[in-house]
């Protein structure tokens, strides 16, 4: 009979909760592993999740789509920072620090990020998604309240800092900067870009 192939509701939810609990042992070693070793093979991230190569294939059919899944767990940490740093309820200026601050404290946690080959323009928009559309914000309430330079467009300041981000990464990956020379860097570019000046200390 039909009915009686079909796995009983315990049996089901024990192995979806065993897949779950794979994907994040994956995941983690993943971030751990390409974080240590940018070029790290699937085999090298099975090894470290205590999983087999087979299980690792079975949730991600290429290490591409692993890079793509590890990708989207860091974009998904960078929106959840900015709504913890309440950009909305400082001023634009302070928000484009915490902005900053936010962004590079989870890429802190996954510094392989700065070594991933280069997409097209589609993937790249998805993958900054959350960055865009925060910075277009603080960018609209900036310049109407007169804290941001009014002289240049919204869309060229977004433009113009997204592709310092862009040659920050470049630097980093051809070994000319170090990732925390180049995050300085970006910061200090992006309160210049948007005339204003740098925090006194103390």
């Amino acid at each position: 009979m039909a009915g009686m192939s079909a796995q009983p509701p315990g049996r089901q939810r024990r192995r979806r909760a065993d897949a779950e609990q794979n994907v994040t042992a994956i995941l983690d070693a993943a971030a751990r592993t390409l974080s240590a070793q940018p070029e790290a093979s699937v085999d090298d991230i099975a090894r470290a999740a205590g999983l087999s190569r087979q299980t690792v294939y079975a949730h991600f059919p290429s290490r591409e789509a692993l890079l793509d899944a590890v990708v989207e767990r860091a974009t998904a940490e960078v929106a959840a920072a900015f709504e913890a740093a309440a950009l909305d309820a400082v001023p634009p200026a302070e928000a484009l620090i915490r902005l900053l601050d936010a962004g590079w404290a989870v890429t802190a946690r996954y510094p392989f990020l700065w070594h991933l080959p280069a997409v097209s323009p589609g993937q790249d928009a998805d993958r900054h998604g959350p960055v865009i559309e925060r910075l277009r914000e603080v960018i609209r309430r900036g310049q109407e309240s007169g804290d941001f330079d009014r002289r240049l467009s919204p869309d060229w300041l977004l433009a113009a800092g997204l592709a310092v981000g862009r040659a920050a990464e470049d630097e980093v990956k051809a070994g000319r900067m170090t990732i925390e020379d180049a995050t300085s860097a970006v910061h200090h570019s992006f309160l210049r870009l948007f005339g204003l000046q740098e925090p006194t200390p103390g």
